[in-house]
C-alpha cells in the first residue's frame, strides 16, 4: 500500500513504496561503510529511493511528478516546509558533511526524466541517463569518505552497469507498468523485435540478442570499475567498492544465463557471500594511482 505524506496545501508530495536498502540489489551503507558516515549514506538512500517512487508511481501524472520532483528541490536548497522529509532529512546531512548538493539535484533530474521520457534511442542516450540517475549515488559516496575525484570515472562505470543491470531485471515489469522502456531503440530495430514483446513472455531469439549485446556494454563497464577498489583510500569504501563489482559480474552472468522476461533473474545469498569474502581479499590494500 502507498503511504502519502501531505504538504503544505494538503497536497500529497512523497508517495513512498514500502521498499528499503534490503530490496537493493547491492549494498547501501552497509558495516563496511565507516560508522559515523552510514546514516548520511543512509539519507542519500531514502532521498533518492523516496523521489524514485513519485517518478515511478503508476497513478500520478507526469505534470504532478515533476512538480513533487522540483518541491524536493525546493526544500534541498532551503525553502521552508516539512512537506518532504526525505528532503528535509538531506538537506540536513548536506549541511552537516559539507557535501555538495549537486548529486541530489541530478538524481531529481534523472527521475524528471523518468516522468517524462519513455524511451531511448541509444547506448549513448541511455548512458546520458545513468549520468544523472546513477553516477551520483557513486559520486556522493565517495564524496562524503573525502576522495579523490580522480575515482569518479571507475565509479561511473560501476553506477553505471549496475543501472543498465537493473534495467534488464526489470524490462518486463517497467513496460507493463510504466509503458517505460530502457532498452534502446535502435538495437530493438536491428534484432527486429517491437516494444509489445516485452509483455510477451519468454524472449525471442531477437530479443535474446538485444540483451546479449546490452550485456556486452555493460561487461565493458564493469572492466572498467574494476579500477575503483584499487584507487579508493578508505578501508571499508574500499571493501565495498570490490564486493559491488564482484556482484555485478555475477548478476551480468546470471543475466546471460536466464531470462529476466520469463522470470525474476537475481543474485541468492550465495552470491553475496562470496562477493563480500573475494572483495575484501582484493581489497585488502588500495593501489597507488600515481607513478
Amino acid at each position: 500500500m502507498t503511504v502519502l505524506t501531505a504538504d503544505s496545501q494538503g497536497n500529497a508530495l512523497e508517495t513512498p513504496s514500502g521498499k528499503g536498502r534490503g530490496d537493493e540489489n547491492f549494498p547501501v551503507g552497509s558495516f563496511l561503510i565507516r560508522k559515523d558516515l552510514r546514516p548520511h549514506v543512509h539519507a542519500f538512500y531514502r532521498f533518492a529511493r523516496n523521489a524514485d517512487d513519485v517518478a515511478d508511481n503508476p497513478a500520478l501524472s507526469a505534470d504532478d511528478k515533476v512538480r513533487r520532483l522540483d518541491r524536493m528541490g525546493e526544500i534541498l536548497d532551503g525553502a521552508p516546509g516539512d512537506d518532504s522529509p526525505a528532503a528535509s532529512a538531506m538537506r540536513l546531512s548536506i549541511a552537516a558533511t559539507g557535501t555538495t548538493v549537486q548529486h541530489c539535484h541530478d538524481v531529481l533530474r534523472a527521475f524528471r526524466l523518468d516522468a517524462t521520457k519513455l524511451r531511448y534511442k541509444d547506448w549513448d542516450d541511455l548512458m546520458e541517463y545513468c549520468r544523472y540517475s546513477a553516477s551520483p549515488v557513486g559520486r556522493q559516496l565517495l564524496d562524503l569518505h573525502g576522495e579523490s575525484r580522480d575515482t569518479w570515472p571507475a565509479s561511473d562505470a560501476l553506477c553505471s552497469a549496475l543501472q543498465v543491470l537493473n534495467h534488464l531485471q526489470d524490462c518486463g515489469d517497467d513496460y507493463r507498468n510504466l509503458d517505460r522502456v530502457y532498452l534502446p531503440l535502435a538495437l530493438m530495430g536491428e534484432a527486429g523485435v517491437t516494444v509489445e514483446e516485452l509483455a510477451a513472455g519468454p524472449a525471442s531469439t531477437g530479443m535474446r540478442r538485444v540483451i546479449d549485446s546490452l550485456l556486452d556494454s555493460t561487461d565493458r563497464l564493469i572492466a572498467a570499475a574494476g579500477a575503483l577498489p584499487g584507487g579508493v583510500k578508505a578501508r571499508g569504501l574500499r571493501w565495498e567498492a570490490a564486493t559491488i563489482v564482484g556482484l555485478a559480474r555475477r548478476l551480468s552472468r546470471r543475466l546471460r544465463r536466464g531470462d529476466p522476461l520469463a522470470t525474476r533473474v537475481a543474485l541468492n545469498k550465495g552470491d553475496f557471500a562470496a562477493s563480500l569474502v573475494t572483495g575484501i581479499v582484493r581489497g585488502r590494500r588500495p593501489r597507488s594511482t600515481r607513478p
